[in-house]
């Protein structure tokens, strides 16, 4: 390696944040994931809910996540709360 390209910084692997002709970042931009429904009322509105963080700055992220990430362990939790009916050893297919 010679003085030369020590010198030289880094090139940046990705491109940074858009900004503006003003200098300012780019405001929120959705990042196009697609949703697939679940079949699942409640779960398929928590996947939407997903879609509210879209539109909100990264520092609103996390209240969204909470939220959902909140409401799938409840779902979850449910499931167990409900057996089915019969004996809780009675295992047929």
């Amino acid at each position: 390696m010679d003085d030369a390209s020590a010198a030289e910084p880094p090139t940046p692997l990705a491109p940074g944040p858009a900004a503006d002709p003003g200098g300012e970042p780019a405001g929120p931009a959705p990042l196009g994931v697609a949703r697939t429904a679940t079949g699942h009322a409640a779960v398929d509105a928590l996947l939407e809910r997903l879609g509210d963080a879209d539109h909100l700055p990264a520092d609103g992220h996390l209240e969204v996540y909470e939220d959902v990430h909140r409401g799938l362990r409840d779902t979850l939790t449910a499931l167990d709360a409900h057996p089915r009916p019969g004996s809780p050893n009675e295992h047929r297919s």
